[in-house]
């Protein structure tokens, strides 16, 4: 199952067709934000001026229907920490001091929004549509080989009662397999976390090897349960246009990243 693309004016952005709850996945346009930083930059350590950050998050909230007071955003650092959120961590990192470290969010409480960043590693969305609970994950190359994706719907289950086969997963843009050249480290620590279920996600070229980012968190969360997953087609490193890529821009970069939010009301 693919992802959608929607246009707004200017603005545009990735959903998945089978997740009910307000979601997208940003591109790089639609934004007010200038230079290598030009448009949709959502990154608040970008260098970029804090008043364009909340406006493009109000472009966000205005597309999606949702109160940016209460957004939760989350300190990334590469690991597999999942972290719980309610009303108490409203405005986390965008009007209030940031969270602890952590790389996936989960919550149950309506209206809660929850955000991750990218910029090549692996933005992943997930929904129960049976208890409305939400989750977004960051997974970098070293949180995917720690089951990031399969501990947060295991997270999902034991705060909130969800049953995996009943949520809804979506995998965004990331580095493709295309343009994740990597020395013999990264297809290591995939092997070792998830043995040779996931050889054929790993292809050697030279001396460098390729790995599926996309493909190996779709294995993570299929093992955990979840049957329902959709998936971007967009590697952050071909399509500049839309995306920006630590790879390929370094630090001169903006990032993308992606949004779900808890509804208001149960469906």
């Amino acid at each position: 199952m693919a992802l959608q693309t929607v246009q707004k004016n200017a603005l545009t952005y990735q959903v998945a067709p089978h997740i009910a709850a307000p979601h997208c996945f940003t591109t790089r346009l639609g934004g007010v934000s200038c230079g290598h930083l030009s448009s949709m930059n959502i990154g608040t350590h970008r260098g970029d001026n804090p008043e364009k950050v909340r406006k493009n998050y109000q472009i966000l909230a205005d597309a999606l229907q949702f109160d940016i007071n209460k957004l939760v955003l989350t300190k990334q650092t590469h690991t597999n920490t999942v972290r719980q959120v309610g009303q108490n961590e409203w405005g986390a990192g965008l009007f209030q001091p940031e969270l602890s470290p952590c790389d996936a969010l989960i919550t149950n409480i309506p209206g809660t929004a929850l955000v991750v960043f990218t910029a090549d590693c692996t933005p992943i969305l997930l929904h129960d549509p049976v208890t409305g609970a939400v989750g977004a994950v960051h997974a970098g190359w070293r949180g995917t080989a720690a089951d990031i994706a399969g501990k947060t719907v295991r997270a999902m289950t034991a705060a909130y009662g969800c049953r995996p086969e009943t949520i809804c997963a979506a995998i965004g843009p990331n580095i493709g397999q295309c343009c994740f050249a990597t020395d013999a480290d990264v297809p290591q620590a995939m092997l070792s976390a998830f043995g040779d279920e996931v050889q054929g996600c790993i292809k050697i070229h030279g001396n460098k090897y390729y790995v599926n980012l996309k493909e190996i968190n779709a294995h993570a969360l299929r093992r955990a349960g979840v049957t329902k997953i959709a998936v971007s087609e967009h590697c952050t490193a071909c399509a500049q246009d839309l995306f920006w890529s630590h790879r390929i821009n370094g630090p001169l970069r903006g990032s993308q990243g992606a949004i779900i939010v808890c509804k208001e009301e149960s469906l």
